[in-house]
């Protein structure tokens, strides 16, 4: 009984890698095709996947679009430090691919999404506004010129938010010098929003507490010239009047 359960063993064991070796295994285009499919139905995390594989392949065409493929499966899951980094890989490895401009976009596009809001630390932000301009210098025709200029003015303008908080931050712990240097850099870009209205209103104050009439009134003007209608200016109108 024991040499028929051993002969029956060993046949199921001959039978089963005999039907491994006969299994047929997709090739790079398959599996290309299946991760496409995945990816367009928003299957994004199943494609990463696949797309990974392939790209340890290192099999050429193959090899290049699974790598910015894979970037592009990041980017659409919001992981956009994995996104980049894939990204600038795929710079790196194919400088001359015809693709190659959309991952300097979207590696700008990146470091956008990745940068903290203007209360905190704005080095991302920094950084996407220099990656926007290298897109644009090296592709200045690209069809997303205008709006890598839009990305760069709202960099630019998270930029202006910080040295407004910065300077409200100072103006709250009575460091008044310090309050009034960031609120100056913001009002004298000549902007017109709510900003500017803002660090108008704060510097007018400050510069009347330090008893400097002269600064106070010119800040006090150019709000009241800018801004007839705010409620900072009807804060400020009776203490400003004219006599």
């Amino acid at each position: 009984m024991k040499r028929y359960l051993y002969l029956l063993l060993v046949i199921v064991l001959v039978f089963g890698v005999s039907c491994s070796r006969n299994r047929h295994e997709p090739g790079a285009d398959e599996k290309l095709a299946k991760a496409d499919e995945l990816f367009a139905k928003g299957k994004y995390a199943k494609a990463a996947t696949i797309y990974d594989e392939i790209s340890f392949e290192r099999k050429s065409a193959a090899t290049a679009y699974a790598t910015v493929r894979l970037a592009d499966s990041y980017f659409e899951q919001n992981k956009f430090v994995d996104a980049r980094l894939k990204y600038q890989q795929f710079i790196d490895a194919f400088p001359d691919h015809s693709n190659v401009s959309d991952a300097y976009y979207r590696v700008a596009v990146c470091y956008f999404e990745e940068s903290l809001s203007p209360h905190l630390d704005q080095y991302e932000t920094y950084l996407a506004i220099d990656a926007f301009g290298n897109f644009i210098d090296r592709y200045p025709r690209d069809p997303r010129f205008e709006n890598a200029l839009e990305y760069i003015r709202k960099a630019q303008y998270k930029l202006i938010e910080k040295k407004y908080l910065n300077g409200y931050i100072y103006y709250k712990m009575k460091d008044y010098s310090a309050a009034l240097m960031y609120f100056e850099e913001v009002t004298d870009l000549g902007n017109i929003d709510e900003l500017d209205c803002k660090s108008l209103y704060y510097s007018a104050l400050l510069y009347r507490h330090q008893k400097n009439t002269e600064k106070a009134q010119e800040k006090y003007q150019i709000l009241a010239s800018r801004y007839p209608d705010s409620k900072e200016h009807r804060k400020l109108k009776k203490k400003f009047k004219k006599k």
